[in-house]
């Protein structure tokens, strides 16, 4: 927890005046959200765009003025968390169930900083189990799909029931323990009927930032 506290503070000094922010979901942004409450209440003045419905309730509670993103032509900055990122700087995200908004917002993002704690680091990605959004229409189909390529697909249940997105979608996690090409499982997941996104992020991230037990380490990819 304090690696997270770390990091997540650590991404606040990018923020400045007047801009639009893109406001990732995790335990590890919370920490950049109690931050940046507490500069606003100093302050500060920025506009932030929410990535998850859990987002969004923290900011509200926090006094983090947002703006929908269909009112924004871009977004200057977008702190998100990761959950496994190798060292190409390619990511897994949607542990949380938010990767579609994310996506969306980072797409449109000037930057994008991802914020993590040690435990995230991988040689190669596989480790966390990737996450794929599908409509409900039809997922019994898409699963087999996965299951014919040895994708090893479970479909995601919370509380006895199957779990929904914000969107009203499902998520498939792929178990893969590694994953050998990312930008051709990337393609092969897109052109399922019935996939709406998946939670591979190739090339997203700028600022990588890390806190390894007191220390921060803090990389710019591009």
């Amino acid at each position: 927890m304090q690696e997270k506290k770390l990091a997540g503070e650590e991404a606040v000094q990018y923020i400045k005046e007047g801009m639009i922010l893109g406001l990732g979901s995790g335990s590890t942004v919370y920490f950049t959200l109690q931050k940046l409450g507490e500069l606003i209440k100093n302050g500060l003045l920025i506009k932030g765009v929410s990535t998850s419905n859990s987002t969004t309730a923290i900011c509200q509670e926090l006094g983090i003025p947002l703006i929908p993103i269909n009112e924004v032509e871009r977004i200057d900055l977008t702190i998100d968390g990761v959950d496994e990122v190798d060292n190409q700087f390619n990511g897994i995200k949607g542990g949380g169930g938010a990767l579609l908004f994310e996506k969306v917002v980072a797409s449109i993002s000037e930057k994008v900083i991802w914020i993590a704690d040690s435990s995230k680091l991988s040689q190669n990605l596989g480790n966390f189990p990737l996450p794929v959004e599908i409509i409900p229409f039809g997922y019994t189909h898409v699963l087999k799909k996965l299951e014919s390529q040895h994708l090893n697909p479970k479909l995601r249940m919370k509380q006895n029931e199957v779990y929904k997105t914000d969107s009203g979608n499902y998520i498939v996690d792929l178990h893969l323990n590694a994953i050998e090409n990312v930008n051709q499982l990337s393609s092969f997941l897109k052109n399922i009927t019935g996939v709406v996104e998946h939670g591979l992020f190739i090339n997203v991230v700028d600022t990588l930032i890390v806190a390894d037990q007191e220390h921060v380490k803090t990389t710019n990819v591009k």
